[in-house]
Parts: structure tokens; sequence; C-alpha cells
């Protein structure tokens, strides 16, 4: 990104990032994972936990299951369960982790890597938005 600089608009930094993301491999997605708490873990990293806000306020059930599915989607993947949690319930993040573990991982992977970019793209807009 940096060597792309400068951006005529917020446009073009959205295209650039989009296209380095799907320029990058398995191993870049995998190193971007793991720098995520799983989600429903409480975090002291502010951005993680502002995203997650839904998820980590739900009832003990509730976190507990999404817990259960986290280990077992990490117990088939290989990786944290990633999914762009803004403005999604804690409920609806347990349904869409129980709904991948029926994916091949190959197929779970290209999902994650989509859900790690939307993830990104939200994080741009907001430090965008600051500028």
């Amino acid at each position: 990104m940096l060597g792309q600089r400068p951006f005529k608009d917020t446009d073009e930094v959205f295209a650039a990032a989009d296209r380095i993301w799907q320029d990058l491999g398995p191993e870049d997605w995998h190193e971007a994972f793991r720098a995520h708490p799983r989600i429903g873990q409480r975090t002291a990293d502010s951005v993680a936990a502002q995203e997650q806000a839904e998820a980590t306020s739900a009832g003990a059930v509730v976190l507990n299951d999404l817990a259960d599915a986290n280990l077992a989607y990490e117990a088939r993947f290989g990786h944290i369960y990633i999914v762009c949690a803004t403005g999604k319930s804690a409920e609806e993040m347990l349904t869409l982790c129980r709904g991948r573990l029926a994916n091949d991982p190959d197929t779970e992977l290209r999902v994650a890597a989509e859900e790690q970019r939307q993830i990104t793209r939200l994080r741009l807009e907001k430090l965008l938005e600051k500028a």
C-alpha cells in the first residue's frame, strides 16, 4: 500500500487494499488470522473488542456454545474462526460458524480470507474517517 501512494481518493485506497489482499496467498492470510482474538473472547485489543461487542455481551450459554464452535472450527481448519463481526449478534456468528464447519478446507480458507478482507475494509474506513 505504501508503495502505491498517493491515492487520489478513498475508492482508490479500497481498490488497492482489495487488489493487494487478493494477490496474497494462504500463508499471508493465516498470518492475518493469527492477529485476531477468538470470536466471543474478551480482548485488550480495543478495535477487536469494539468489533466483537455483540459477541462478548451475549449470555453464558451462547458464549459457551461459541467457544465450543471455535474449538471445533480450529480443529477442522487449523486456524481461528474469522468472521466480520461488526453488526452481527453472537447468535448469528454462532450459526455462521456451525454452517461453515461443513465447508471443505480450501473453500473455507477462501471464505475466511473474504471475511478478513471485509474486516480490513471496515478498519480502513474508520481510519480514513479520522484523517
